[in-house]
């Protein structure tokens, strides 16, 4: 696909990843419609690409279809929907936990539900939304932005590793089940993007080898977009790795489990 003349929604469209899409896809001729929870950078960023600017809380699926409903009545349609919005931790760093404390399987309970909100159910609530119309008109376009963590793991935080996991599984089961039906279904996978989400409480950068900028990663989206791909790699070596897993999953454990041991906490 293409996106010139395409109306295009990115959620989590204010900043990172979703911010550096807008840009491109409006580079590219599509209309944007630009959502995020902070008001102040979805204002910014819809001046900046002459699109539309929602402030919406994803984890609130009333907000979502309030969304897809208004977008629907001003631009008439909308051809592709990047569920884009996510949380790397359930809760805010205070500055004293460890991360091993906040990313493993005794993190509270609200850390795995709000990282469940965001990162699954807000994906969820926008194919309910969205689909009735895209099948209506025998065509649309669901782009889900899931992470290398939902492939493999991110190790030291079983939340983000869980979640990923389930929107893989979800963008799967889209793609299976309306694909037949004109619906093309791509899941963005990321192994490490400069983003604030990848800033540490001090600001240094979480040590992610072959971390690329937002812009690389936005391009990366728009291959994938206009070869249609259900796997879009921003880093190419990732299919690599999942290749591996798959062809010796407890040599793959192993692996992993010395390479946690090396890792510093």
């Amino acid at each position: 696909m293409e996106l010139r003349d395409k109306v295009v929604v990115v959620t989590g469209g204010a900043n990172g990843m979703g911010e550096a899409m807008c840009r491109r896809f409006a580079a590219e001729g599509a209309s944007m419609v630009v959502c995020d929870i902070d008001a102040a950078g979805t204002r910014r960023v819809a001046t900046e690409v002459g699109g539309l600017g929602r402030v919406v809380d994803v984890r609130d699926e009333a907000q979502i279809r309030a969304l897809v409903r208004d977008v629907i009545e001003v631009r008439g349609r909308i051809d592709v929907f990047v569920a884009n919005a996510g949380v790397l931790w359930g809760e805010p760093h205070d500055g004293v936990t460890p991360l091993q404390d906040r990313g493993n399987v005794w993190a509270s309970n609200a850390a795995w539900q709000e990282m469940w909100d965001v990162n699954v159910m807000a994906q969820v609530y926008a194919a309910r939304a969205v689909l009735p119309h895209m099948l209506a008109r025998g065509e649309g376009y669901l782009v889900q932005n899931a992470s290398a963590a939902g492939l493999l793991t991110a190790l030291g935080n079983a939340p983000y590793t869980a979640s990923k996991h389930a929107v893989v599984g979800l963008t799967e089961w889209l793609s299976i089940h309306h694909g037949a039906q004109g619906i093309k279904v791509s899941c963005i996978v990321a192994e490490g993007v400069r983003t604030d989400m990848l800033r540490g409480a001090q600001g240094e950068w979480f040590a992610v080898a072959g971390a690329i900028d937002p812009d690389d990663a936005a391009a990366a989206v728009v291959a994938g977009i206009r070869t249609e791909q259900f796997l879009i790699l921003t880093h190419p070596k990732v299919e690599q790795y999942f290749r591996g897993k798959a062809a010796d999953y407890d040599g793959w454990l192993t692996r992993m489990r010395r390479l946690h041991a090396k890792t510093p906490r």
